[in-house]
């Protein structure tokens, strides 16, 4: 896998994610620790002791349902960003597919079923105990040199394969038991694979970290946390303490960056008897209508699907929860607007590639005043959203960012023809507004939903289940 099926040779940042997503920041400065004595016995004593003591240092104790929820939505994203092209060309060629590496299975099963269509994976084996990983491998140990044979041999018996990769003298001893052997050079010039060749688009993906945790950025991870979180603490305590139009400025001066497109439309005034505009966004943090609002220099009111109850306490606006109760929802919502303005991300949740998922269509038959909103933000170190994680952090991860910023493109007001109000049924609407923001931000339109994206990446629907309520008759007491 590593340096033939992928560019680079190295598993350490693959570990290193797997260590801070699963584990934490501490597990991630533990993962650091042991590389100097991971690499002093990889290169100068044995391949298998090295690959040990990061299979240790990163899987002891911890359960194996987070190295499998790690496997399946974290490290995809990362793994097709660094595919070998010359590899993959042949490997996909192939009708039958297998793979041979010293990479635990149970990290590296996800990508290579799920998206490279693989057929067999033989990798090393880690031992568990009561649904937790030793930190231990299993016999016949780590699959390098001739285990990787041994492995090969007992797979496919005395059916040779056609095709054998390998990059290292190491992976001679299986590429002899086929019937073509072919080694890959090392090249760190060679381009990966395009996000538009690749076999199955990432579209959704979790994790914190931005970018791959090579041993120098996981060090200045490790120490930017510290630093990082009082930043954040003080750029959470300017939006919500300071007055709305004053925010803007305030985020300037901590490092935040806001840039706005286009013309808002002005503050509807209550004694016109006019309904508010419903301003409809593209979403891509929980922090889309905080920034919408510090673009306007006003608070407008949003409704959310789920929002944690940490994330209602710092919020410098009003937020109100959908109950997906339809008729409640168009109740609650025509009402705020009678108000004044509002905000709505109509895709569900977030998504961090290029892409729309599919709008819902409700909103488009409360109201005719409608304003389409392209959100983009760029994050150098963390991302600030999670489907696996706690939801009261992300606002915290994205503003742990160094410099993170948000560009806010105000469109034109939809036209009364392309409304509901003109014949128009309430799905063309939604599909129109999602068409403009896309061309907009040139990204793609997809039928994808919230259910798609948790699935894909937490095995749930994204439903949160409500609390049962307490009968009214019981006395609680202490």
């Amino acid at each position: 896998m590593d340096g033939t099926l992928l560019r680079g040779r190295s598993s350490f940042p693959y570990f290193a994610l797997v260590a801070f997503e699963a584990g934490g920041c501490l597990r991630l400065l533990m993962v650091l620790l042991s590389a100097p004595l991971a690499g002093l016995l990889y290169y100068f004593i044995s391949e298998s002791a090295g690959i040990q003591v990061l299979i240790f240092a990163t899987y002891a104790g911890m359960k194996v349902s987070d190295i499998e929820s790690v496997g399946r939505a974290v490290l995809p994203k990362f793994y097709s960003s660094d595919l070998h092209p010359e590899s993959w060309r042949v490997f996909s060629a192939c009708g039958k597919r297998c793979v041979l590496t010293a990479n635990p299975r149970v990290m590296v099963e996800g990508f290579l079923k799920e998206f490279l269509g693989t057929d067999v994976i033989l990798g090393t084996e880690i031992g568990t105990y009561k649904g937790r990983a030793t930190g231990f491998v299993l016999s016949p140990g780590v699959l390098v040199a001739e285990q990787k044979a041994k492995a090969l041999r007992k797979e496919f018996g005395d059916s040779p394969p056609e095709i054998g990769l390998g990059d290292r003298d190491t992976d001679l001893p299986f590429m002899a038991l086929c019937k073509e052997g072919y080694m890959v050079p090392y090249n760190p010039e060679v381009k990966a694979v395009s996000n538009d060749k690749l076999p199955k688009p990432i579209v959704f993906h979790d994790g914190r970290l931005v970018q791959k945790p090579k041993p120098i950025m996981a060090l200045l991870t490790v120490l930017w946390i510290p630093i990082g979180f009082i930043l954040a603490c003080l750029r959470i305590a300017a939006g919500a303490l300071l007055p709305m139009p004053l925010v803007y400025y305030a985020f300037w001066a901590l490092g935040v960056r806001v840039t706005v497109k286009g013309t808002p439309p002005p503050p509807v005034k209550k004694s016109s008897g006019q309904t508010g505009v419903l301003f409809i966004c593209s979403h891509r943090t929980l922090l889309d209508p905080i920034f919408l609002s510090t673009a306007l220099g006003r608070p407008i009111p949003a409704v959310t699907y789920s929002v944690s109850r940490l994330s209602e306490i710092i919020s410098p606006i009003k937020t109100v929860r959908l109950t997906r109760d339809r008729a409640t929802d168009a109740s609650m919502i025509k009402k705020l607007l009678e108000e004044g303005d509002l905000v709505i991300c109509p895709e569900g949740t977030t998504c961090r590639e290029p892409f729309l998922l599919r709008f819902s269509a409700m909103f488009a038959e409360l109201t005719d005043h409608l304003v389409p909103v392209a959100m983009v933000n760029k994050m150098s170190m963390f991302h600030g959203t999670t489907a696996r994680g706690w939801k009261g952090m992300d606002p915290f991860y994205f503003f742990m960012n160094p410099s993170p910023a948000y560009e806010v493109t105000f469109l034109n007001k939809l036209p009364l023809e392309l409304t509901c109000s003109s014949g128009k049924s309430s799905h063309e609407v939604a599909n129109y507004i999602q068409r403009v923001i896309a061309a907009t931000l040139s990204y793609e339109c997809t039928a994808f939903t919230r259910k798609d994206k948790y699935r894909a990446l937490a095995g749930n629907d994204g439903t949160v289940a409500e609390k049962p309520k307490k009968k009214a008759n019981k006395i609680m007491g202490c």
